[in-house]
């Protein structure tokens, strides 16, 4: 049996297509709702801390999910349907030569600063919660931040250690799309 490819008028293309646009609501409120609480912060208090207050706000009820878990898990799943759906775009020899040629050092870049970045973070994130547990005391993981790469906007180490590896789960896989025998047209 020959393999096909996805196809505009397959119903599998057309529910790729519907949880992207799920993904992509989750991605645009969640953005929407973190620029609105952060700047209220700001406004208040003169400082903030990137990500903790989307990391710290549960939805759609208490001891759920919280919102940095919806943006991790819709990212991912909203880049697999664009990879699925969005195929034809890049099939065949659409990108050739020395443009596929930067577009795959581009990714391996971006694989390996995104791995980097999880690895960094997950490092402190586990440094500190290790010395707040020597003092004694269990400190509350979810407010834990790094004051990187800019001492005065700090990031919170969850939120941190959750965008950067969507990034490399999703860099990672571009790579690997990009390096893979193309697909053909027909």
């Amino acid at each position: 049996m020959k393999s096909r490819h996805l196809e505009k008028s397959d119903t599998a293309y057309k529910v790729y297509l519907y949880i992207f646009y799920v993904c992509g609501f989750i991605m645009a409120s969640s953005l929407v709702f973190g620029v609105y609480i952060t700047s209220l912060e700001w406004i208040e208090s003169g400082t903030y801390v990137m990500g903790e207050a989307i990391h710290n706000t549960v939805i759609p009820f208490e001891n759920f999910s919280r919102v940095s878990t919806w943006i991790f898990f819709s990212t991912i799943i909203g880049w697999y349907c664009v990879s699925r759906i969005g195929w034809r775009r890049t099939a065949g020899n659409k990108i050739i030569g020395w443009r596929m040629a930067l577009l795959q050092l581009m990714l391996l870049g971006f694989t390996i600063i995104t791995f980097y970045e999880v690895l960094y973070n997950f490092t402190v994130l586990n440094a500190q919660i290790t010395a707040g547990i020597i003092d004694g005391r269990v400190p509350d993981i979810d407010r834990l931040y790094v004051a990187y790469p800019d001492p005065e906007r700090p990031w919170n180490l969850v939120f941190a250690t959750k965008v950067f590896l969507a990034a490399f789960i999703i860099s990672a896989h571009a790579f690997y799309l990009s390096v893979k025998p193309r697909k053909n047209l027909e």
